[in-house]
């Protein structure tokens, strides 16, 4: 690893080879993710990639940074360990549709509740990739799976309002075939102080080749605004743009509506930090106890 007195490289972050199938847009998030580490010289000793489990739990063995593979469903409450513990790293999660959305959606509540400082990112392929095409909480209604052959019956989960409606502090979502706008989304939620939850669009072609059209763009909105992400116009030239203020949850919610087809920052309002709050008590409770233990031997 380097150390802040050298420049950050794409090569220094490489780790082992990854092993994902052919296609995966696993593949281009993780060289989004070191492309923006270079971009803004994220020192790799201060930066934690934490997963649970899934193909995205894969990550963190293939970003040369410290970085640890929880279990299923669990990687927030182990960030927020992290946060508390070291205040000072920079702190990245990576979570499959149904890593984050199914067993750890508890957890998704109260880590967007508790505003820790961190960059969620939520790989959207609409299936269980891992353990070979299972219906997840975002599979489309009537998708044949393994575990649904006659198709899923529900409508799935809208992560961006399931985000909103929890009353996230930043919420954003791109796509990982738009190389621009995914590394602008994440510069923009890496400067906000809280919990950014970031959806991304991703492609499956080995269990759900239909989970999303990125060959076509006119199906595709960019949000637009001063202090939000820029469309993404070479990636996505068909697609249509919408002005938009991030400070409008009424708005966010209906460029939120239905299936997720809007693509930017929906909305951004700074809150009280968890982490903060909590170590501020902390410090001030350990100064008192000093002042006490310090009189007790005054003569």
């Amino acid at each position: 690893m380097s150390t802040t007195t050298n420049p950050v490289t794409l090569k220094e972050l490489k780790a082992a080879d990854p092993r994902w199938c052919t296609g995966c847009g696993d593949y281009t998030i993780l060289v989004g993710l070191r492309r923006f580490m270079v971009q803004r010289q994220i020192d790799p000793v201060n930066t934690v990639n934490v997963s649970g489990i899934g193909c995205s739990g894969r990550l963190p063995h293939y970003m040369n940074t410290y970085g640890i593979h929880s279990v299923h469903g669990r990687a927030i409450p182990v960030a927020l360990g992290l946060a508390l513990g070291r205040p000072e790293l920079k702190l990245f999660i990576s979570s499959g549709d149904g890593d984050a959305l199914s067993i750890g959606g508890n957890h998704l509540i109260h880590g967007i509740h508790k505003n820790f400082n961190c960059v969620f990112v939520l790989f959207d392929n609409q299936i269980y990739g891992l353990t070979k095409n299972q219906t997840s909480p975002t599979t489309k209604k009537g998708l044949v799976t393994m575990t649904q052959p006659q198709g899923s019956p529900l409508s799935p989960i809208n992560p961006v309002q399931f985000a909103l409606g929890l009353g996230a502090t930043f919420v954003a979502s791109t796509a990982e075939w738009m190389g621009q706008h995914f590394l602008d989304t994440l510069d923009v939620a890496y400067q906000h102080p809280g919990f950014s939850f970031v959806h991304v669009a991703q492609r499956c072609p080995k269990f759900n080749p239909s989970a999303w059209n990125h060959e076509d763009s006119r199906w595709i909105s960019f949000l637009e605004h001063d202090n939000g992400v820029p469309a993404d116009r070479k990636a996505a030239p068909d697609a249509t743009v919408v002005a938009h203020d991030p400070s409008d949850m009424a708005k966010a919610f209906e460029h939120a509506n239905g299936l997720t087809t809007s693509f930017g920052l929906f909305y951004c309002q700074e809150r009280p930090r968890y982490d903060t709050l909590t170590l501020d008590a902390t410090e001030k409770a350990v100064k008192k106890d000093k002042g006490s233990l310090l009189d007790s031997f005054a003569i």
